[in-house]
This record gives structure tokens, C-alpha cells and sequence, in this order.
């Protein structure tokens, strides 16, 4: 008679660690890949009003200096082209009429920043209290 001698089989492993490092890595993405919308912490029903103005309605809209690639200013929604002296000649008679005025300084990324300098030195120079400045693709009129 013959035994047959059986081998035993080892029981197949899971390898946690491994498993454990593909989770946390799944976790990471599904965090840095996921949009969390705010939610209110409070339902609100706000009454509605007839005579209600949007916030800004009745402010004044900044002046804007545009400053192109080349460093020429232009001034105002028509970008009509001036000078620094006609700029800062402008700036102190329109101050002169609206103290609270805003600048807005639109200058294109390839400026010269000297030329925005000078536009800041120049409102400074009129008292301008509210000065902001962003730096874009100027388009040509």
C-alpha cells in the first residue's frame, strides 16, 4: 500500500501593508481631486424690497490708466493717449471735482515698470486714496 504523503499548501496571505498604502493613496486623490461646496449653515428666506439697489450701484467707477507694451499711457474708457505731465494735469483737476476718485492701473505684463512707477507716483502726487492696479493683455483701440 502506498501513502500518499500530502504536502500541506500554505494558506494564501494577504498583504495588509500593501493594501493599507493603495487606500491611502486612493484616499489622497479623492481628496485633492474632489470640490467641496459650502453649505449654509442657516436657511435663509430674505425679504424682497421694490426700492433695493445692488451694492456698488451708486458708486463711482475708477478712471483707468492703461499702459501698454511699449510704455505709452492712455487714460479713461475712450483710452485717449497722453503724457505723464497731461496724466498728472488730469488727474489733480478731476480730483479736484470727485475727491473720493478711484484709479485703476491696467498695465499689459510686457510694460515697462517704470511706467507704472510713474503712473502710481502721479496719483500719489494728486491724492488719490484708492489706487489698484492689474497687469493683463492690453488690447490695441
Amino acid at each position: 500500500m502506498r501513502f500518499f504523503v500530502r504536502k500541506r499548501r500554505q494558506m494564501p496571505a494577504v498583504i495588509i501593508v500593501a493594501l493599507i498604502d493603495i487606500l491611502v493613496v486612493l484616499l489622497i486623490f479623492l481628496l485633492v481631486t474632489s470640490t467641496f461646496k459650502q453649505q449654509p449653515a442657516l436657511r435663509l428666506s430674505l425679504p424682497e424690497s421694490s426700492q433695493a439697489q445692488k451694492s456698488g450701484a451708486n458708486e463711482n467707477p475708477p478712471l483707468i490708466v492703461s499702459i501698454d507694451p511699449q510704455g505709452n499711457l492712455r487714460l479713461g474708457p475712450e483710452a485717449s493717449p497722453v503724457t505723464v505731465d497731461q496724466l498728472r494735469a488730469d488727474l489733480l483737476n478731476r480730483v479736484a471735482r470727485t475727491p473720493d476718485m478711484k484709479l485703476a492701473i491696467s498695465a499689459d505684463k510686457a510694460a515697462p515698470w517704470g511706467q507704472v512707477v510713474k503712473v502710481m507716483d502721479v496719483a500719489k502726487e494728486a491724492k488719490i486714496k484708492m489706487v489698484s492696479g492689474f497687469m493683463n493683455e492690453v488690447k490695441k483701440p
